[in-house]
């Protein structure tokens, strides 16, 4: 085949790649070098090269923020909080989204406080759209009883967030309030579920840690009759952490018999806190529950 290349005559062979020999001998010779010249890229190498630059330094810019996340924890937590108002806003509009996360805000320094009670640091809440809130600590507590207070202060201090606002609707008249202060008895009573990683669960690690089967098969069901992502979400998490928390407390040797290890007489206030808010809680909705109207 004869080449194209206009740099060299008809009879001469193409240059070898870079790496191997080129052919010599007597009926061979070879042309003289030609000057270099840049090879064209193509339009899809012109895309991808700046775009693969531009993700580079996206990527070391993200990992410097990374970095520097842990100094800024009020700023986070203040950051995610307005990413909230402005996603439950877009819904409800921004008034009740403030106030829908003003009630998670009240619920996460319930457990913050508990678990500052227990000399465990903790961090601020951090909001998560749609999903609530949650908090980082490097332990709920020495033992099940302490994790179950960790877990039901949630739940206390904002059921109590909630009955502020039924104290402002009777004041004002305003059914804005009444309407958040359901919401609230509802926040608080879903979190109640016996079921892990859920305020409900971490009450039956001191009561009784075989209810965790019994509320993730609650779970299941309620998945069926309410499909949703957020549900769906929490079975994954719930089945996974069952069946980590189930499987350590059987193979957890002496540490997680002792861990387990609760008095009665704190088994029984455990439960008795447990049973009271459910029942505060279920009444707390009946009496702020406000049919919807559509003008």
């Amino acid at each position: 085949m004869e080449s194209t290349n206009p740099w060299l005559p008809p009879s001469s062979p193409p240059p070898a790649p870079v790496g191997t020999l080129a052919p010599t001998g007597p009926l061979h010779h070879e042309p003289e070098p030609p000057d270099f010249e840049q090879p064209k890229q193509g339009p899809l190498k012109r895309v991808i090269g700046p775009a693969l630059a531009a993700i580079a330094a996206f990527l070391t810019k993200l990992k410097a923020i990374l970095l520097l996340l842990p100094k800024l924890k009020l700023f986070t937590a203040a950051g995610t909080m307005l990413i909230s108002v402005a996603a439950y806003g877009a819904i409800w509009g921004w008034q009740f989204g403030a106030g829908f996360v003003a009630l998670l805000f009240i619920h996460e320094m319930g457990h913050v406080i508990a678990l500052r009670r227990e000399g465990i640091k903790a961090s601020a809440p951090m909001f998560v759209p749609f999903l609530g809130a949650v908090i980082s600590a490097r332990s709920l507590g020495d033992n099940a009883t302490a994790e179950a207070r960790v877990g039901l202060a949630g739940p206390i201090l904002g059921s109590l967030g909630a009955a502020a606002c039924v104290l402002i609707w009777h004041a004002t008249g305003n059914d804005f309030w009444r309407a958040l202060a359901f919401t609230g008895f509802f926040l608080n009573l879903f979190n109640l579920l016996p079921v892990v990683p859920l305020d409900g669960g971490r009450a039956m690690a001191a009561m009784a840690p075989a209810m965790w089967l019994v509320g993730f098969a609650g779970l299941v069901v309620l998945a069926f009759v309410f499909p949703n992502p957020i549900i769906l979400l929490i079975l994954i998490f719930g089945g996974l952490e069952t069946w980590r928390r189930w499987k350590s407390r059987r193979e957890g040797g002496q540490e997680a018999q002792a861990y387990y290890n609760v008095k009665p007489l704190d088994r029984a206030l455990v439960a008795a806190v447990y049973l009271s808010l459910i029942a505060l809680l279920v009444v707390g909705m009946n009496a702020t529950h406000l049919v919807r109207t559509f003008s």
